[in-house]
């Protein structure tokens, strides 16, 4: 780490284009008037002493993984949250440290030791308080004494509370001009009156703005998945390129599903497009054949990419898998056709790999895929068998 960074306006940028647009912002970029979501191209002409990083997500992965390690060491129960923000459950503490706040030190401490990183400490009795004192206090330890947690939430803007980004409640908190969490909670007092304005939200407000959450830190558990992923080395929103790059994710992810003989019950494809926006849809696979597979990601495709920006990243997320067994069918349908078509491929793809074979469409546009023209007498020799 640079440490002439640490006085330097710094701002994390989706991508060099001219579309693309700021992740995040030090302080220092904050007094030069940078914020998150703005454009790039703007940014540039607002401020020359700023300096624009690339996101890295690689090094954002790793030193999250050496914070991760770093808090486990202090309770079995951490949970992460996104990229550096983790809920820790404090529970015993006391009985270790002469107090949560001398327990906060150790932990930040610590995370200075392994990463060289600077760390907010929010201490209260819940998640939400706790996430919300890290966003608005620079403090390194900030505890929030329970039965605090209204008062603490008193003066703070109304965003901060997660339920007023619902469409719904936004729409009348914006309408009413209720500006602050003391505002609205002085709605809240009165439950009816709260019912007619914030509709079936009304409980989540009202919790909200007195500070009380009941969720509690989990840890992470392990969730068997099959993903793909494809970072295109240069940002394009060629609908031809982009199908294609579609057909070869989702033919290995056909290919991945045989092998175990189970089809997925959850799928979900998801596109980051150079501006940093991310958009994704959901589906099942009902079979697993190659062309039924593709048919239901270029759907997917379709629905998630309605915009007209480049696209930087396609992810194909398959999971909730239950096992298949495919009926033999006494006469030869289309569906017997592509099972049989898959078989055979799946015997090339066995014994030369997985990126042995790929269909015309997918050559030549698909980021460093490579033909294999020796395995062409093969193919057509396996396909004549079946």
């Amino acid at each position: 780490m640079d440490a002439a960074l640490r006085t330097r306006p710094v701002a994390i940028i989706s991508s060099q284009q001219q579309d693309g647009t700021i992740i995040s912002v030090s302080h220092e970029a904050k007094k030069e008037g940078l914020y998150r979501g703005m454009k790039l191209s703007l940014a540039r002409k607002m401020s020359h002493s700023a300096l624009l990083m690339p996101y890295n997500r690689s090094l954002y992965t790793r030193l999250n993984s050496y914070i991760y390690k770093a808090v486990s060491t202090f309770t079995p129960i951490a949970e992460p949250a996104c990229f550096g923000q983790f809920y820790l459950d404090m529970t015993g503490m006391k009985h270790l440290y002469p107090s949560y706040q001398q327990a906060g030190c150790s932990v930040a401490n610590v995370i200075s030791e392994k990463t060289s990183l600077n760390s907010t400490i929010g201490i209260s009795v819940n998640k939400l308080v706790s996430r919300i004192s890290t966003a608005v206090v620079p403090d390194t330890i900030n505890e929030i004494i329970t039965g605090e947690e209204a008062h603490f939430l008193s003066p703070l803007e109304s965003p901060i509370l997660p339920s007023v980004h619902l469409p719904q409640v936004k729409k009348m908190v914006q309408f009413l001009y209720l500006k602050q969490v003391n505002d609205i909670q002085k709605i809240v007092h009165n439950p009816q009156e709260c019912f007619i304005i914030f509709g079936k939200h009304f409980r989540q407000v009202s919790q909200e703005t007195q500070g009380k959450d009941t969720s509690a830190v989990r840890p992470p558990t392990l969730r068997d998945h099959i993903i793909e992923q494809v970072t295109i080395p240069k940002d394009t929103n060629d609908h031809l390129i982009l199908r294609s790059i579609v057909k070869t994710m989702a033919e290995q992810i056909a290919f991945q599903l045989r092998k175990r003989r189970q089809i997925a019950k959850n799928v979900k494809l998801e596109i980051h497009y150079t501006d940093g926006l991310r958009k994704a849809r959901r589906d099942a696979f009902v079979t697993n054949n190659d062309k039924s597979i593709v048919k239901t990601c270029y759907r997917l495709f379709d629905l998630a990419n309605y915009r007209r920006n480049r696209i930087r990243t396609i992810i194909i997320d398959a999971s909730m898998f239950v096992y298949f067994a495919n009926q033999t069918s006494i006469f030869e349908t289309e569906n017997t056709k592509n099972n049989n078509l898959s078989k055979a491929l799946d015997i090339i793809r066995r014994k030369h790999g997985a990126n042995s074979i790929h269909s015309a469409s997918a050559l030549g546009n698909v980021p460093h895929q490579k033909t294999h023209h020796s395995l062409l007498p093969f193919a057509k020799e396996t396909l004549r068998r079946y």
